[in-house]
């Protein structure tokens, strides 16, 4: 088995399907064009049409809307092993952009090569509508969060589902993970102001339950913060695989 079987795109679908050597060898061939993309520059903007999807192998990313007025809403951010823009390549036209956070390498996935991998794999098919409808339930979630949650609450619960998303790939334990967002990031993605961001932060870490410092979170007391959050987990749907 090749080391591509222990890339993140693999481990993140191998808690829905264990995956065959035919399967690996059809992901394989969707990292054949391999792309390198600089910070701050939308790799994909609102509107765009016949553009690819991508699938993310290093790097951070954030999906956002842009307002009449110039402001933007995040929607999500996208880490290792996550597909970029696949509703939109399926719907042909883009309804947000896609900005890295730091250098990114991405590899590009044309629309004849999704759909020539789902006609060669369906189980393979099938994994990836697991990821995307997990996608559409993240989202649920945020927008549950923007709603209905304080600020603690909404911050707490965030950094918990990037925790448990970046463990998923080996990129996070319960201790803590690596972040590069800003601020001005969680601002945008929670519907905070930058003060208010930087005000709970401040109570989340005087209260001993979590720090983010340095590009660094640290779970100080992570029992304590999922009580905090009323965080559970069970909508990311990752305990193990669902098929054989």
């Amino acid at each position: 088995m090749t080391s591509f079987a222990t890339s993140p795109l693999t481990r993140k679908l191998s808690a829905f399907v264990a995956l065959s050597k035919t399967e690996l060898d059809v992901l394989d061939r969707l990292h054949q064009r391999r792309r390198s993309f600089v910070a701050g520059r939308d790799m994909v903007h609102q509107g765009q049409s016949d553009q690819a999807a991508y699938i993310l192998s290093e790097g951070w990313v954030c999906s956002y809307k842009l307002q009449p007025d110039g402001t933007r809403q995040v929607v999500d951010f996208q880490i290792p092993g996550d597909f970029l823009g696949l509703r939109s390549v399926l719907l042909r036209t883009s309804d947000h952009s896609f900005e890295p956070i730091v250098p990114i390498e991405a590899a590009e996935v044309f629309k004849s090569d999704l759909l020539t991998a789902f006609a060669q794999t369906p189980r393979l098919a099938a994994a990836i509508f697991w990821a995307a409808s997990r996608d559409e339930a993240m989202v649920v979630e945020h927008l549950v969060g923007i709603g209905r949650r304080d600020a603690d609450a909404r911050m707490a619960h965030f950094l918990l589902e990037m925790g448990s998303r970046l463990a998923l790939v080996s990129l996070g334990t319960k201790e803590g993970y690596d972040c590069p967002l800003t601020q001005y990031h969680l601002a945008d993605a929670l519907g905070l102001s930058a003060i208010h961001v930087n005000r709970v932060l401040r109570q989340l870490r005087e209260s001993g339950l979590v720090t983010f410092r340095d590009g660094r979170v640290s779970f100080e007391d992570h029992a304590g913060l999922v009580d905090l959050a009323e965080f559970d987990p069970a909508y990311l749907d990752q305990t193990g695989p669902l098929l054989k």
